[in-house]
């Protein structure tokens, strides 16, 4: 690109060459050439950017979103994450206390949950479950199990609060290079109505759906197995049935589709790690759990799951001098039903 002294002086040359006169910087007409060089770099670098944003691969923010509709491609949105918390009472009472929907909890980091449903503690009982969500979309709300201990209000009678297992599913909006790997993909494996880039590009396209595997023949001729996955794992049956009926609306004649949702496949992991200096074991021991918490998402549809993957997941955290991990003692081999879950995560001092 040319820089404004460049165009300046070609416009002094080209003066001079024309009229035979050579012009003074400090002259009328030079300053307002050297005003018009400054606007004519201004249309240099819009061009450039106008040209950077016309190709998916260079594209960003909304105009990859253009180009992403041209393919029948949208963004994914971000979605909170959601689980389970457990209202105790120190003692058992005579009368049922009810925990109303919108109690607010939070983790000692002041990540902020709220419960989408009434917990009823029965009488005799000492405590009572309800659904919660993270106040806010994004991985914030991925916290590992026992992390919620705080109530910002609590009900009167309720002594104490905690989440039974981790809480998941949470993610952030998507961005641009996810975008484009999936944009530039529709390039390579063109749907035609009846392949399984069809049958994978449309399923994708329904919210809350993270990943999809297509089972070609999957009972006989003539039928397809669609392998669905949400954000935070198995899928609702709500959504299943959502794609069910699309995709039914679009087959092809004499083709029998089954959107089904995983097979989960639980991964119990053993990891000793050696805090970096000045890391305490308790906080970096926090920081692997919830990095290996939210490593196994919904995008896992299919996919092996090798330890070297681990390793790096561990090592990124920026806690761990180095890491071994026990268990498993074997890479995961993919599979398309199946979706890799996170079962018990045991993590010790020591390597």
């Amino acid at each position: 690109m040319k820089e404004i002294s460049e165009l300046y002086e070609g416009m002094l040359e080209t003066f001079e060459e024309k009229t035979g006169f050579a012009m003074e910087d400090t002259a009328d007409l030079a300053v307002r050439l050297y005003a018009a060089a400054a606007e004519i770099q201004a249309l240099y670098i819009y061009a450039d950017w106008a040209l950077t944003q016309s190709f998916p691969q260079s594209a960003a923010g909304k105009y990859l979103d253009y180009h992403g509709q041209l393919r029948g491609i949208t963004r994914k949105s971000g979605h909170k994450a959601g689980g389970i918390l457990r209202f105790k009472i120190d003692s058992a009472r005579a009368e049922p206390l009810r925990v109303p929907a919108g109690t607010v909890c939070t983790t000692a980091g002041l990540v902020r949950f709220v419960t989408t449903e009434d917990a009823l503690i029965r009488a005799g009982a000492l405590y009572a479950d309800a659904a919660a969500e993270a106040e806010i979309v994004g991985t914030a709300g991925n916290v590992p199990a026992e992390r919620i201990t705080n109530m910002t209000r609590a009900p009167v009678g309720v002594t104490g609060v905690t989440n039974p297992a981790a809480f998941a599913g949470g993610s952030g909006e998507e961005d641009d290079e996810s975008l484009r790997e999936r944009i530039l993909d529709s390039f390579i494996r063109l749907p035609n109505g009846a392949n399984a880039a069809f049958y994978e590009l449309r399923a994708l396209s329904h919210p809350g759906v993270e990943a999809v595997r297509v089972i070609p023949r999957h009972q006989g001729i003539g039928t397809v197995g669609v392998v669905v996955s949400a954000a935070g794992g198995v899928p609702e049956q709500a959504l299943l049935q959502e794609i069910q009926d699309d995709l039914d609306s679009v087959r092809e004649i004499a083709v029998d589709v089954t959107v089904m949702a995983p097979e989960p496949e639980r991964m119990d992991l053993a990891v000793r790690i050696l805090p970096k200096p000045g890391k305490s074991f308790d906080s970096a021991q926090a920081a692997v759990r919830t990095a290996l918490t939210a490593w196994f998402d919904g995008g896992l549809l299919g996919k092996p799951v090798y330890r070297t993957q681990l390793g790096r997941v561990i090592l990124d955290t920026g806690v761990a001098e180095t890491y071994e991990i026990t268990a498993p003692t074997k890479d995961l081999p993919g599979n398309a039903r199946r979706l890799p879950q996170l079962g018990t995560l045991t993590i010790t001092e020591g390597v």
